[in-house]
């Protein structure tokens, strides 16, 4: 038989998950506009386009960080919250796994260090950075 209720809940996660998604994709998008943006004017005040690309790059990873860990937490939602079962577990493993290679190689790429060399750095605090360092170049 039909539970209504069961069903109600599996929409709602369903949609908490769909919601993660579109955030995470929002936040990649207008951090793609906020990087070009950001290393525009970086580049119309140094008039240097290293120092705009290097911006444009650790801004945009910043974002792309962000974004892959608010993905993450959405099929955290949608695999144990849906249906946890062993076929969805492993397949929300390999996702996070990939996804972790992933932020671990942007990672690098944006600091030029591996992560165990320093202190640990959220999506939101490399953005912060990067910002902070094209402003400290622009006033100079």
């Amino acid at each position: 038989m039909f539970d209504m209720s069961e069903a109600t809940y599996t929409e709602v996660m369903l949609n908490v998950a769909k919601g993660f998604e579109i955030i995470a994709t929002l936040v990649i998008a207008f951090g793609l506009i906020w990087a070009a943006y950001f290393s525009v004017r970086t580049l119309v005040r140094t008039k240097k386009g290293d120092i705009a690309y290097k911006a444009m790059r650790q801004t945009f990873g910043g974002a792309l960080l962000l974004g892959l860990e608010i993905l993450v937490a959405g099929d955290l939602i949608r695999t144990v919250a849906v249906e946890p079962n062993l076929d969805n577990v492993l397949v929300l493993g390999i996702i996070v796994l990939i996804r972790t290679l992933l932020s671990f190689s942007i990672e690098v790429e944006i600091d030029g260090v591996l992560p165990w060399r320093k202190a640990f750095v959220s999506g939101a605090t490399v953005m912060s950075q990067a910002k902070r360092k094209a402003d400290s170049v622009e006033s100079a």
